[in-house]
């Protein structure tokens, strides 16, 4: 077991890890419409942002070139920590249009405590040579971060890989060519579903370097467990945002649920201060309310693993229990829970 409790030293002060970042959608459209959660959720006070999203937005762009905050336009207290990326994941299907100095340069003037390099996402579709030039030139965008950074606010290497050897290899290569806080896992949405492989990737990272670990992504309710257990130190999930969306109620311990299989419950199986306070009719009627029970989900399901690793329970028998719904997710943990006692 991998899980481990760490501190990140930012400007705005120390941040406990593991910690997830809620994605914020600030800079896709107009206005940010994610619900209020920091100062409500205690252990949400970060988020994630897609730096370039944000630069490309002229409106806002101005505003923030003449003097208004970031977190003045995303209503949140001036010590929210913020984790920018690079906006990479929209170069799946956009050509770059940015470099890393530029990207250094937007980072900084949204006064971000994280900042992750630019990247190009790898695809299944692709050939393998066309993967292994995005492999190569985000490992370029990278080195070239490393030259231009400053030294104010953290610096993520974001890595690609769809290989454990390649994930190990790129580490060790930026370890030793660059100057970086942590390292970032990129493309693992498109291959969310290949537990196994999802595992032997994160692993292979974990064993590379024992510098902050983040994974773009994948911080669900079901990944949350399975993440700790390798020891990610954080990750990022928009799945509060999307379940709600699709009208899903994440109910942590399980996953998501159609709110349509569950309308004949009296009460839901949530007692948090939404659920609390709402009933079924009206959270179903009401998005903004279900994306903050979402969130309180996705607190739940971290609190839970926390509890078992800091009571000295055995973490193994609570997974075992935890993926036993699943046969897929279960056997994933199976094999991660195979390797990591080879580590041993």
């Amino acid at each position: 077991m991998l899980y481990r409790r760490r501190k990140l030293d930012l400007p705005r002060g120390e941040l406990d890890t593991p910690v997830l970042f809620p994605v914020r959608n600030i800079g896709k459209r107009s206005s940010d419409n994610t619900p209020t959660y920091v100062g409500t959720i205690p252990e949400f006070s970060a988020a994630m942002i897609n730096a370039r999203s944000i630069r490309n937005r002229d409106p806002m762009w101005q505003r923030i070139s003449n003097g208004v905050t970031l977190r003045e336009e995303m209503d949140v207290p001036e010590d929210t920590i913020v984790f920018a990326d690079s906006g990479g994941f929209d170069f799946a299907n956009e050509e770059v249009d940015t470099t890393p100095a530029k990207t250094l340069d937007t980072q900084s003037q949204l006064d971000a405590d994280i900042l992750g390099t630019v990247d190009i996402p790898l695809s299944r579709e692709n050939r393998a040579a066309e993967n292994q030039r995005r492999i190569d030139q985000s490992i370029e965008y990278a080195l070239k971060a490393s030259d231009h950074h400053d030294g104010v606010g953290l610096l993520f290497a974001s890595v690609h890989g769809y290989d454990p050897e390649t994930i190990r290899n790129n580490i060790q290569y930026l370890e030793k060519n660059g100057e970086f806080d942590g390292y970032a896992l990129g493309s693992m949405v498109p291959i969310r579903t290949d537990y196994k492989k999802i595992t032997k990737l994160i692993l292979s990272a974990r064993n590379a370097t024992d510098k902050h670990l983040h994974v773009y992504g994948l911080g669900g309710l079901v990944y949350q467990p399975l993440l700790l257990y390798l020891g990610v130190d954080s990750f990022d999930s928009s799945a509060f945002i999307r379940s709600a969306g699709n009208r899903n109620y994440l109910i942590p311990g399980f996953g998501g649920e159609e709110i349509r299989n569950i309308e004949e419950l009296d009460r839901l199986p949530c007692p948090c201060p939404v659920c609390g306070q709402k009933e079924l009719d009206e959270i179903r009627e009401d998005r903004t309310a279900l994306t903050q029970h979402n969130l309180w989900a996705l607190a739940t399901e971290l609190r839970r693993f926390r509890y078992v690793a800091e009571s000295g329970r055995d973490i193994e028998e609570y997974l075992d229990l935890r993926f036993s719904g699943n046969e897929v997710t279960k056997r994933a943990y199976e094999t991660a829970k195979q390797q990591m006692r080879r580590l041993t």
